[in-house]
């Protein structure tokens, strides 16, 4: 706890090629919980951080490697090492969603422990449709199944049909300095566009019950993009927080096994694909909230829908396609979402596309797109058609999440001095 900087390297071995995450370790100020701050690196992003001029509260030191496969985990371990991640039923699922999660996830489930859930508690931070929120909740569950999450190796299920999640949530806002929230860029900036009257107070405090999400299930890593970064660092202060308040010698005198009550989790981020671009400006994220379904590919648009899309997406007049320079960033996005959707190298992409014209280049986007979102397509059809057993799934996923959740929430409610019920 005294070190003020500490060099940390996470090293994951799965099937895929291994991803290694490098952070810098630095403590607060203002109190004894030490902070894990993370960054990506590339010009593409500096430049375009720089053009709109944003500014964080934090510094992060992170870089992304891609190494040669490791050996594998083995899957008959008793330990697997746990993953949980998920994705909000608000809009439409969209490439952004797909690439810089879902699609990951599929490989994770192999070696992982893994929770997948649907994250409809945050879904009601700012104003919903009810009966928008019930359909995107039941549609977001089969995109994961359709995207290839398989029940049998992962547990897919609702966020609120865990209770625990809500009361862990409780627990850990007493122990959440508010000064931490404040400085949450997601609550300045989504504040700001709603307007101070209009802002709930779930606003605020969802990081918390994101932090809940995590350490429920005692996660040893947690996929994240670029804007989930500042969450999962107060995750893991927080976690920290509680262990020395409440864990420990305190936690044994009350018949509690002592030592730490929360896992502290490590970051998992994709080496491509962590932040996919909109369709219309290569410096903002493909969103569900934009105004312009023009900006970004659902998953479930039709041929002809994407077609469209990519024939008025946004380009440049610059001669020839090219990666990583930073006065292209349209150009980097749409170049990065073809490697992802063919399935190729960057650096055969590279090569491909060189010397290619955009009327070209954007034919065979298109192509790709449609030949990849097809068989996602078709299955979600499949699975939407059977509503039983969809309901089926879920349920059997709520009740495997809550044996694990429960568990861990009766050990903060006795490490906390409640009495035992």
């Amino acid at each position: 706890m005294g070190r003020s900087v500490l060099s940390h390297f996470l090293n994951l071995s799965n099937p895929s090629p291994r991803f290694t995450s490098s952070l810098v370790i630095s403590s607060r100020s203002s109190g004894a919980i030490p902070s894990k701050l993370l960054k990506k690196s590339g010009s593409i992003d500096q430049h375009c951080l720089l053009n709109r001029q944003i500014r964080t509260g934090f510094r992060c030191c992170c870089s992304i490697s891609v190494s040669q496969p490791a050996g594998q985990e083995s899957s008959s371990s008793p330990l697997r090492k746990r993953i949980v991640s998920g994705v909000q039923p608000t809009g439409t699922i969209h490439l952004g969603n797909y690439l810089g999660a879902i699609k990951n996830w599929i490989p994770l489930q192999n070696t992982y422990d893994t929770f997948f859930f649907i994250v409809d508690l945050h879904a009601i931070t700012l104003p919903y449709e009810t009966q928008q929120l019930f359909k995107a909740t039941r549609d977001t569950a089969a995109i994961y199944l359709a995207c290839g999450v398989d029940t049998s190796k992962a547990s897919v299920f609702v966020q609120s049909h865990v209770r625990a999640h809500s009361e862990l949530m409780w627990l850990l806002s007493s122990a959440t300095p508010i000064g931490w929230l404040n400085k949450m860029i997601q609550f300045k900036e989504k504040s700001r566009k709603v307007g101070d009257e209009n802002v709930g107070v779930a606003l605020l405090t969802y990081p918390v019950l994101m932090a809940s999400d995590i350490l429920l299930y005692q996660s040893d890593f947690v996929p994240v993009g670029e804007d989930q970064k500042q969450h999962l660092e107060l995750t893991r202060e927080l976690a920290e927080r509680v262990n020395y308040l409440y864990g420990g010698r305190k936690w044994k005198k009350l018949g509690g096994r002592g030592g730490a009550i929360f896992k502290v989790p490590e970051p998992l981020i994709p080496p491509e694909g962590a932040r996919v671009m909109s369709l219309t400006d290569g410096c903002s994220k493909m969103s569900k909230s934009a105004s312009s379904d023009q900006s970004r590919i659902n998953l479930l648009d039709p041929k002809d829908v994407i077609a469209n899309k990519i024939k008025r997406c946004k380009t440049d007049s610059f001669p020839g396609l090219e990666f990583d320079n930073p006065e292209r960033p349209e150009c980097n996005n749409l170049l990065t979402i073809y490697q992802l959707m063919s399935g190729r190298t960057k650096e055969e992409v590279a090569q491909e596309c060189q010397g290619m014209n955009w009327g070209v280049f954007k034919r065979i986007l298109t192509d790709a797109l449609i030949d990849h979102l097809h068989p996602i397509q078709v299955r979600y059809e499949e699975i939407m058609s059977d509503s039983a057993y969809l309901d089926r799934l879920l349920a059997e996923g709520a009740t495997k999440a809550a044996d694990i959740a429960d568990a861990t929430l009766n050990n903060v409610y006795q490490a906390m001095g409640f009495l035992r019920r």
